[in-house]
């Protein structure tokens, strides 16, 4: 089963899998998600939690060891595994097929990774969390979502949110979600929000809390500008035509210390794959450079 930070509070609510395996490189979703499954866990008394950090074979058999081993101070546990790679290797993606596979009803895995490529999502161990579990991938949420995103967190935090204020702090914060989340909490508690809905909750703030005015210029004297790029946005940028963003986007990588090749390299990579599409006759959107 595939799901994504959107859906799985919902899946959660309805039904707890044996495995859970979130990946993405968007620190704030992907801790976001872990601590709801941990909850949910929580909930249905699996009451002991286990981490382990493998990067060695040897580390692999001390995992089939502690799930093997019976639990002592509870029937139920959590077992996490935190992978340094997207690819764990001949014994992890062994390890990870014979834990999954065993179906105890009394253990329940939680796999945090980086972001899997092509090749490690075909991987065996992939499958067997598809199998046996849900697979939640998280990706960064690109400039034309952000504002939304921003708006909904918003009002979680009790702030009624201007559209000038949500296009400035969205420009102030992309690419940072963690600083997003972080600026939108500080402007909470500036308003005098303090009584709002916590980080993740659902819905509007609690009856009778007026939701503070978050207006441009409240932004724009508090919030300092902590935009974050990669050279794949800036491609972006230059082929939908956005001159003024991809200004903006090559003056943070310059910032930021980017070589002038590695962007160069992601300017050509996406010209090149536009231009194959023309000439093969590919669809527009399919010619469009994709992440």
């Amino acid at each position: 089963m595939k799901l994504n930070p959107d859906s799985l509070p919902v899946h959660l609510r309805e039904r707890l899998l044996p495995a859970y395996l979130i990946s993405g490189d968007e620190p704030l979703l992907a801790g976001e998600a872990a601590d709801a499954v941990r909850a949910r866990a929580r909930a249905a008394d699996f009451s002991e939690r286990e981490v382990h950090f493998p990067e060695r074979a040897a580390d692999w058999e001390q995992v089939r060891g502690a799930a093997r081993s019976p639990s002592l101070f509870s029937a139920r546990r959590l077992i996490e595994i935190r992978l340094a790679s997207a690819r764990p290797g001949v014994a992890g993606n062994a390890a990870l097929i014979e834990l999954l596979g065993a179906r105890d009803p009394e253990t329940l895995y939680l796999i945090l990774a980086p972001r899997l490529d092509r090749e490690a999502q075909s991987a065996d161990w992939v499958r067997a969390v598809e199998a046996h579990g849900a697979w939640v991938q998280v990706w960064p949420v690109d400039a034309a979502r952000l504002p939304s995103w921003l708006r909904t967190r918003a009002r979680q935090l009790g702030l009624a949110a201007s559209d000038a204020a949500l296009e400035l702090l969205a420009a102030r914060t992309e690419g940072n979600l963690l600083a997003a989340h972080q600026e939108l909490m500080q402007l909470a508690l500036l308003g005098g929000a303090a009584d709002a809905a916590p980080s993740g909750s659902e819905g509007a703030p609690p009856q009778g809390t007026a939701p503070t005015e978050l207006t441009a210029g409240t932004v724009r004297s508090s919030v300092a500008d902590s935009a974050r790029f990669d050279v794949f946005q800036l491609s972006e940028a230059v082929l939908e035509g956005g001159a003024t963003r991809a200004l903006r986007v090559l003056a943070g990588l310059r910032a930021e210390g980017t070589e002038p090749t590695l962007a160069l390299w992601a300017l050509s990579r996406a010209l090149h794959d536009v231009w194959n599409g023309w000439r093969s006759g590919a669809p527009a959107q399919e010619r469009r450079w994709q992440r």
